[in-house]
């Protein structure tokens, strides 16, 4: 059997998304599985994009060997690495929360960068508490530079809640970064579109990811590849000859309007021509997109 891994990597330039095939018994937290993949993922970045570096990471990335390795990283002069990794609500994070006074809850921002009502949300860092607290550096075991940033709100009906949530009333989420010299609001709004990862995963079993795993390992890998090739085909396909909504559609969308239309190539008059049919609500855009495909500059040798 066969399981998939997914990473993402993300720089002012974009992300890169790197795919790892594994036995369906390996662990969800495999530092050299992570590693492996965040190589990979590095790898398919241009060289001069990989001076500043941004990686987030689900809370299964959160081990002492993926952050320390980061740190590596970071260490050299020639670039910058800095992390964002999803961070376990344990027994000393609870201990710092029950510290934190009303007060020191800093506002968090919605996805158009307004402020939400403190009696909603709220951010504060834990860094100081997990450190320098009454029991002394509960963080000695991780490097110096990782900082803890808390983010609570109120739970939305349904939600599944923790006992120590239960009793308090908020839902509460933690990260770990390394970014020195910038607040905690910042922080937990860098973090908050790391969920765009499990929007890639799904999409990807859209194109064929979803049929995974077959019962041979050789299958798997063939139609793992099969599947990433179809992922880049389409956002290709969106960045060069799509505009408006059809160019933020996921494959599903794509597939019905565009790629499954009942549409014919004929030649004649030393011409090209297509035929789609007119009654096809999306006729007009499928003839946009195929003339635009048509109309790219041939590639480049480098």
């Amino acid at each position: 059997m066969g399981t998939t891994r997914f990473q993402a990597w993300c720089d002012n330039t974009g992300e890169s998304l790197a795919v790892l095939l594994r036995k369906g018994s390996a662990g969800s937290n495999t530092v050299v599985d992570h590693i492996a993949v965040l190589t990979e993922a590095i790898a398919q970045l241009p060289a001069r994009y990989r001076r500043d570096l941004l990686i987030t990471l689900d809370g299964a990335g959160a081990s002492h060997g993926v952050v320390e390795h980061i740190t590596k990283l970071n260490a050299s002069p020639w670039r910058s690495v800095h992390y964002s990794i999803g961070w376990e609500l344990g027994e000393r994070e609870r201990a710092a929360l029950a510290q934190v006074p009303d007060h020191a809850w800093g506002v968090v921002l919605d996805f158009e960068g307004d402020p939400r009502d403190p009696g909603e949300a709220g951010v504060v860092g834990l860094t100081a508490l997990l450190r320098h607290g009454p029991g002394g550096d509960q963080l000695a075991g991780w490097p110096p530079d990782l900082r803890i940033i808390a983010r609570r709100e109120k739970p939305h009906p349904g939600a599944q809640l923790s006992l120590f949530e239960e009793a308090d009333g908020w839902r509460y989420q933690l990260l770990a970064t390394n970014t020195p010299s910038k607040n905690a609001q910042f922080l937990e709004a860098r973090h908050r579109p790391h969920a765009r990862v499990e929007d890639c995963i799904r999409t990807g079993k859209q194109t064929g990811l979803g049929h995974l795993p077959s019962s041979a390992i050789e299958i798997n890998r063939a139609w793992c590849l099969a599947a990433g090739i179809a992922c880049d085909l389409l956002c290709w396909l969106r960045l060069l000859c799509l505009d408006g909504p059809l160019a933020q559609a996921e494959p599903k969308t794509l597939r019905y309007r565009i790629l499954h239309t009942a549409a014919r190539i004929v030649r004649g008059q030393r011409k090209r021509k297509i035929r789609i049919p007119e009654t096809w609500p999306w006729a007009q855009e499928l003839a946009d997109c195929l003339l635009t495909a048509l109309a790219l500059p041939l590639p480049t040798r480098c």
